[in-house]
């Protein structure tokens, strides 16, 4: 009791001594805390200045090698070259401890070097440099979720710049113990399948670097996304498929088996279409300079038939209507019987004829579950009221403009996309195998993406560049043919890292060289947009100089399918392989080229595919 009294009555000179020895105390002890904060921190990079060689790492496609010069400190360093589609990207599985903080650093010498971490459980961490011509620091930092254990840290450098160096990479953080091997893969699921290939997909596993597919037990390929072709097989013929997933710790279990069969030597795979088709929108609902065309005067140059166009009410409600063009603004247009009639003719003469929804002024945002499902009933009355093949997806303009949150074209969240997949899967389900299901989005919404999609290395563009890749990766299974508009656009980087302009034979070879061979997405690096089959992929052009930007003559649409089909007669650009089995072409519009007296479809006609 006396003591308590004392320490009240302590003259004000003793306060302020105890309150600054508080303080000094409380400031030991952050210190202190500090330091142990700072000690906790562990280089958790293996072999990160490559004296090693490459223990530790894995490089694409052998594109890696340890040199002796330049290095930046030591006496060795990574060089890693890109070649063809490969980017070069070395990378390392390390074990990291959930919701915690890490700096990820390299120096790199090169143009166009980048530097990150994916499957932090959070914002995947990128650094990246246009041009080093001497030794600079790459450094970035990242947190992880909470229930991330592992991360994959890679280099890689881009596609027609030569090769970049790499040297001392260091991840600085908590330790999370020893890397271990990936769980086994699940969810694999047989796919779209040809006489020769059977298409495999199956869910991400964390921690994982590259996966190995299984065919009856052995080895068949190795890739480092989740999805995969398997080519060279047998027509008619059942076969098993597992898959594992690795990293720099080994190689998990194999999944479980899946069991598919390829189809029948004498089919036509694609929806029923001929091996090479030509496809033509028809003006069904509107008029302009070309003229109306009846649909019985459709010449049968046309193996697919779009009926141009379905619109919207309004451009959220999901509610799609067709209305074939009125007597006042098409003279000569037939009756709905006569033209109902015409559609039975064309297709008991093997042709296909579909409803083409969008289209320039049709702008469809499908922002709700209800949109969508009034999508999908509305859709449907148009098909069953004409008797309708499927249907051909032509957004434009706005359509997928709010496509602004994704950075994962896998895994897409933004409304518009994820209620459209679910869309035309419904559509798709519901008509079963042989409905007809085409797209034909602007390069701007596909091939841009190889630069700009999500946040993209320069900063962004625009949300809608690349705001196809989802969908079409979603529906790759379901999807009968991708014709993107190779004209109304400006210059597009091909996988040579070079721009290629319209009108040419190079435009049309480098950005279909791209949906067939696959390509990297910019703002999601460590993760491959991969290839579709030939037989899914035609080229869209325009049929006349009076159709659009970008027209082509004829002799350079040949040459295009010569690169392309046969490897022969290129230009600067080369193809990553021939594809004989290229589907065809695509044009706006069946009633342009009537008007430019049918040279585009005479063209196509006359190609020798082989």
């Amino acid at each position: 009791m006396d003591r308590t009294r004392s320490l009240a009555g302590t003259s004000r000179p003793s306060r302020l001594l105890a309150a600054l020895t508080a303080a000094v105390l409380a400031a030991g002890a952050l210190v202190a805390s500090a330091q142990t904060a700072r000690a906790a921190d562990t280089e958790l990079a293996r072999n990160g200045g490559f004296e090693a060689g490459l223990d530790g790492w894995s490089c694409t496609a052998g594109s890696g090698a340890v040199v002796t010069s330049p290095v930046h400190g030591g006496a060795k360093a990574l060089r890693a070259t890109p070649a063809g589609s490969d980017n070069a990207q070395c990378s390392q599985t390390v074990a990291v401890r959930p919701g915690s903080t890490y700096t990820l650093s390299a120096w790199v010498q090169g143009s166009y070097v980048y530097l990150g971490a994916t499957g932090t459980g959070t914002t995947d961490a990128t650094a990246w440099t246009q041009s080093a011509p001497s030794w600079q620091q790459l450094r970035t930092t990242f947190t992880t979720g909470a229930a991330t254990t592992s991360v994959t840290l890679h280099t890689h450098g881009w596609y027609g710049t030569g090769a970049y160096h790499a040297d001392d990479v260091s991840l600085l953080g908590p330790d999370g113990g020893p890397v271990q091997p990936p769980a086994a893969p699940t969810g694999l699921t047989a796919g779209s399948a040809t006489s020769s290939s059977i298409g495999l997909s199956w869910a991400a596993v964390p921690g994982a670097t590259g996966y190995t597919v299984y065919q009856g037990g052995a080895r068949a390929l190795s890739v480092s996304g989740t999805s995969a072709t398997v080519t060279g097989l047998t027509a008619s013929t059942a076969y098993t498929f597992q898959v594992t997933a690795t990293n720099t710790a080994g190689e998990s279990a194999k999944s479980a088996a899946v069991t598919a069969s390829t189809t029948s030597g004498g089919g036509t795979p694609g929806g029923g279409l001929p091996a090479h088709a030509l496809v033509g929108y028809l003006h069904a609902s509107f008029a302009n300079g070309s003229g109306y065309l009846r649909m019985a005067d459709v010449p049968d140059s046309w193996d697919v038939i779009d009926l141009a166009f379905g619109e919207p009410t309004s451009l959220t409600s999901g509610d799609i209507r067709f209305r074939p063009c009125p007597v006042s603004e098409c003279p000569g247009v037939e009756p709905a019987a006569d033209f109902k009639a015409a559609i039975r003719a064309k297709q008991a003469a093997g042709k296909k004829v579909l409803i083409s929804i969008g289209g320039q002024n049709g702008q469809v945002q499908l922002t709700t579950a209800a949109a969508r499902d009034t999508f999908v009933a509305s859709v449907s009355k148009i098909i069953d009221e004409y008797g309708l093949d499927g249907l051909d997806i032509d957004f434009e303009g706005h359509s997928l403009a709010l496509n602004t949150g994704d950075t994962d074209f896998r895994n897409p969240t933004t409304p518009v996309v994820v209620n459209l997949i679910a869309a035309l899967k419904t559509l798709k389900a519901r008509y079963g195998p042989g409905f007809v299901l085409t797209m034909a989005p602007e390069t701007f919404f596909v091939q841009l993406g190889y630069q700009y999609y999500g946040s993209g290395p320069w900063g962004g563009q625009d949300p809608r560049c690349g705001a196809y890749l989802p969908v079409i990766h979603a529906l790759r299974d379901d999807l009968t043919l991708l014709h993107v508009q190779d004209y109304n656009s400006g210059p597009i980087m091909g996988l040579d890292n070079q721009y290629h302009s319209m009108g040419g034979a190079d435009f049309h070879v480098a950005m279909t060289d791209m949906l067939l061979t696959g390509f990297p997405v910019a703002g999601d690096s460590a993760r491959t947009f991969p290839a579709l089959r030939p037989d899914q992929v035609a080229i869209g052009l325009p049929a006349s100089t009076n159709a659009g930007n970008g027209h082509t003559a004829p002799a350079e649409v040949t040459k295009a399918l010569d690169c392309l089909t046969k490897q022969a007669n290129c230009g600067s650009y080369q193809p990553h392989g021939s594809r004989p089995g290229l589907r065809g072409l695509m044009t706006w519009s069946v009633n342009w080229d009537r008007f430019n007296g049918g040279e585009f479809s005479r063209n196509f006609d006359a190609y020798p595919w082989s």
